[in-house]
């Protein structure tokens, strides 16, 4: 004879944190001291069976992305609780970072995934102003306070000195991908910047699955489940006083990937 009292037992808790938009130090933008609380709540609150990353991110900051991913770890790991990333348009550059916080990567059939690698992107004014009469005075101490200057011609020694930086940043990002994917790797070229689509970053180890949240999360631990989520919320204020070069920062963060 069943047990009645199973009939009224409830479903496993899972917590869906959600990470979408770019990742930077600005108020708009995700990062570790604005995510912190959340990240936090996400693991603890309603004792959850597991953690659900909802990812739809073009990238940005590595040092935010390293550090969210590395608080997400750092709380799984303590807590002993499993963390499974679902990407949605994009989880690129940083936000390929965010996703390999998890134990498990899942994708839709049109989820761009990868871009790992490093870019750095400015403009050159000085012929604009040499046009305009326009005479730039800048005094520093210290001979590299003023590398990248957009303001004056671009220097081979600036240039030598940004890819060595870029450098290193990469390493990092190739280290964190290797240490988090280890043997599901496959293929050659994974490291180059290149991204690929749904299935094709399942086939080369990047991620593990085409699933989505819901019924991915049902198929572990029942059709009882619940889910609780987790997400920044921006004020109408942030939202209307967020400055005009973050905007533009962001939306070609997006455009990267035709979105």
């Amino acid at each position: 004879m069943k047990n009645p009292l199973k009939l009224f037992s409830p479903g496993a808790s899972v917590s869906v944190l959600r990470l979408s938009g770019a990742i930077g130090g600005g108020r708009s933008a995700m990062n570790d001291a604005g995510l912190a609380d959340l990240i936090e709540k996400a693991f603890t609150k309603g004792k959850p069976k597991a953690v659900a990353l909802a990812i739809n991110c073009p990238g940005g900051s590595p040092a935010q992305s390293a550090l969210i991913t590395a608080r997400i770890r750092r709380l799984a790991d303590e807590k002993s609780i499993p963390v499974y990333a679902f990407c949605e348009d994009v989880a690129a550059s940083g936000g390929y970072w965010l996703a390999t916080a998890a134990d498990e990567i899942y994708v839709d059939d049109n989820s761009i995934m990868g871009s790992i690698g490093v870019i750095s992107a400015s403009f050159g004014f000085h012929e604009f102003m040499q046009k305009q009469g326009v005479e730039r005075r800048v005094h520093t101490a210290g001979i590299d306070k003023s590398m990248l200057d957009p303001f004056r011609p671009e220097r081979a020694e600036d240039i030598v000195r940004l890819k060595d930086l870029q450098k290193q940043i990469h390493d990092n990002f190739i280290a964190q991908v290797v240490m988090r994917r280890g043997e599901k790797l496959k293929g050659e070229n994974l490291f180059t910047g290149e991204v690929w689509i749904g299935q094709k970053s399942v086939d080369n180890g990047l991620t593990d699955g085409v699933a989505h949240l819901v019924p991915k999360m049902k198929a572990l631990f029942g059709d009882k489940v619940k889910f609780r989520s987790f997400g920044a919320k921006k004020s109408f204020m942030s939202k209307i006083t967020g400055s005009v070069l973050t905007q533009l920062e962001d939306r070609a963060l997006w455009a990267r990937f035709g979105l």
